[in-house]
């Protein structure tokens, strides 16, 4: 098939490259993201494929249709960006990547708690100043500690077993508890007691309407004075306001996240020369205690590998009408 992927950046498409060699599909390799405005690239394609943060709207899925394009493949796990409700009525099939290393994203989590924590951010920038002194750069022992886990789905439970190789108390929250965790000491609680128990808060769960904005003002009023905050997952589970405020007010302790609720104007693009026209995220990168990392959680080489793999088998799914049950968003 011919195949116009969206988003993609160079670094991606040395994976892709070789993750096609056996399936011998004819690739085109877009910058842009996937809009209203830009879908006509993917005129005289077969199928398209598309990253996080492309919007797959009506409009957009209106506008794939009339172009005879009705088979998508996306190189990520969530699928909130999908009106599935039009691609049903489109008839648009759409597979996804259901899972990749749990560890990429986990261990992120980790190295965002350890900087913040130990503020390795700040001492970096100092040492290069030749400021070799220690003054606000205390940090505390991760041992010992309460570190809540919100979602142990494979992701959140590889997050829970690092914590506990740092002798952490890992209390977790999940409709679903994990018994491989619960043997190795993770003890499930409801939501509000694990807000209110927490030193660590750190968020695997997916975003869906009962998980919107799960970190909101009343979530952030349970939680410990000084507990550290860490989101890796969907930055709709944050109602950044009131984290902002939280921050300002000195509740809360720290910030890390790797993604962001309005991050599809701003994530994956460069906007060193100019002005960030959004307040809050201005203000967050601005904060000392907050540290932003650009949705890289998932940038791994392993990762990628396999993001690759699994997308060109999709792919390929797609083209012969074979649909893996675990990666149909739209069937």
């Amino acid at each position: 098939m011919n195949i116009a992927f969206f988003s993609c950046q160079p670094y991606e498409q040395p994976f892709l490259v070789e993750a096609n060699r056996n399936h011998r599909h004819q690739l085109t390799f877009l910058p842009q993201a996937l809009t209203p405005e830009t879908v006509q690239l993917a005129a005289g394609h077969q199928a398209i494929c598309v990253f996080v943060n492309d919007q797959l709207t009506r409009p957009t899925l209106q506008a794939l249709a009339a172009l005879g394009i009705r088979l998508v493949a996306l190189r990520c796990t969530g699928y909130n960006q999908v009106d599935i409700t039009t691609a049903q009525e489109l008839g648009i099939r759409i597979l996804r990547v259901p899972t990749y290393s749990p560890h990429s994203v986990a261990e992120h989590a980790v190295a965002l708690l350890m900087s913040l924590n130990r503020k390795t951010y700040l001492a970096y920038q100092r040492t290069k100043e030749n400021n070799f002194t220690l003054d606000g750069l205390m940090g505390f022992d991760l041992y010992g500690k309460r570190v809540g886990v919100i979602g142990t789905g494979k992701i959140g439970a590889a997050f829970a077993r690092i914590m506990l190789g740092f002798g952490c108390h890992v209390l977790a929250h999940d409709k679903m508890p994990a018994a491989v965790l619960q043997q190795l000491g993770v003890e499930y609680l409801p939501l509000d007691d694990v807000l209110e128990k927490a030193d660590v808060l750190s968020l695997h769960c997916p975003l869906t309407p009962e998980t919107h904005h799960i970190i909101d003002a009343t979530a952030l009023a349970r939680m410990k004075p000084g507990a550290y905050l860490i989101n890796t997952s969907r930055g709709g589970l944050l109602d950044t306001s009131a984290v902002l405020d939280s921050l300002q007010r000195d509740h809360l302790g720290a910030l890390g996240i790797d993604v962001y609720e309005l991050e599809d104007d701003y994530f994956f693009a460069d906007w060193s020369d100019k002005d960030l026209p959004d307040a809050n995220l201005n203000a967050l990168t601005h904060l000392p205690n907050v540290l932003v990392t650009a949705h890289q959680g998932f940038f791994t080489r392993e990762a990628m590998e396999q993001i690759a793999h699994t997308t060109l088998n999709n792919l390929t799914y797609l083209e012969q009408e074979r649909l893996p049950a675990d990666a149909v968003v739209v069937g």
